[in-house]
């Protein structure tokens, strides 16, 4: 699988979990874990979504933050959360499609990646958030058998190298009778019984 191909099919299973959540569920406490905001909520966690998906543009072209960040401290859910989260999805999923050159480098604040590799960042927190959040939620999902497979591809490879920065914790070991999606789930340390 292509890594924009995977950035994609993560970011629609994201918004798949997303237009789930109901107003009600934006007031539930998240994980401390899930962001930097002290006693954050699932609002500040698709705060941080929305963020990303409006930055998916300037990512492509080549800007980071440090080059100016207008979005910063911008209301990107108004009064619609989820759909103004919608919205810059569609944006970010149309400016993927439509194609990015092989040689662009991404410039996140943490570094700079070619688009392929930088593709394969943006991917893994949107499929394993999307698992998460539904867990956390108690939405029923799972992970495409497309996107297993293209996660197993591009991020298993280099898991323990993403322990070591700190994005996945601790392998779990996997039951005997695992399906192929907790396995990965258990390679990356996030499924949860």
């Amino acid at each position: 699988m292509e890594t924009n191909q995977l950035f994609l099919a993560s970011d629609a299973a994201l918004r798949s979990v997303i237009d789930r959540v109901s107003p009600d569920d934006l007031d539930t406490p998240a994980p401390a874990e899930w962001s930097r905001t002290p006693r954050p909520t699932m609002r500040d966690i698709l705060r941080a979504h929305a963020y990303d998906e409006a930055w998916i543009p300037g990512v492509l072209a080549g800007t980071s933050s440090a080059d100016g960040d207008n979005l910063l401290g911008s209301d990107l859910l108004g009064d619609d959360p989820i759909a103004a989260y919608d919205a810059l999805n569609d944006i970010a999923t149309a400016a993927v499609s439509a194609g990015v050159d092989p040689g662009a480098t991404f410039r996140f604040q943490y570094g700079d990646y070619p688009a392929a590799e930088g593709f394969v960042h943006l991917a893994l927190y949107r499929a394993f958030q999307a698992w998460l959040i539904a867990k956390h939620l108690g939405l029923p999902f799972h992970l495409s058998p497309e996107l297993i497979a293209g996660l197993n591809e591009h991020a298993v490879p280099h898991a323990e190298q993403w322990r070591e920065f700190g994005v996945f914790p601790p392998a779990i070991e996997p039951p005997a009778d695992a399906d192929d999606e907790t396995r990965l789930l258990c390679t990356v340390g996030f499924w949860v019984p």
